[in-house]
């Protein structure tokens, strides 16, 4: 599984997404990525999908949300 806490960038103001992107590229099937954001990051979910990738979203403790990202076999 790959992971990526991507509060760090957005505290900074930057935007995560070609991180994402990056490292889901070198995902094979069956294969996940567990990003963690500081809100649930709804406008990635319909970017995955249409990549091949299921998900799965969960608030933590803390606020942030952990979701993992699986690309379809």
């Amino acid at each position: 599984m790959a992971q990526l806490d991507v509060r760090p960038d957005i505290e900074k103001g930057g935007d995560p997404f070609n991180k994402i992107m990056v490292t889901v590229n070198t995902l094979k099937p069956g294969e996940t990525l567990e990003v963690i954001a500081p809100f649930e990051p709804f406008p990635l979910y319909d970017v995955m999908e249409s990549k091949g990738f299921t998900h799965s979203s969960e608030p933590t403790p803390d606020g942030s949300w952990k979701v993992v990202f699986t690309r379809r076999k």
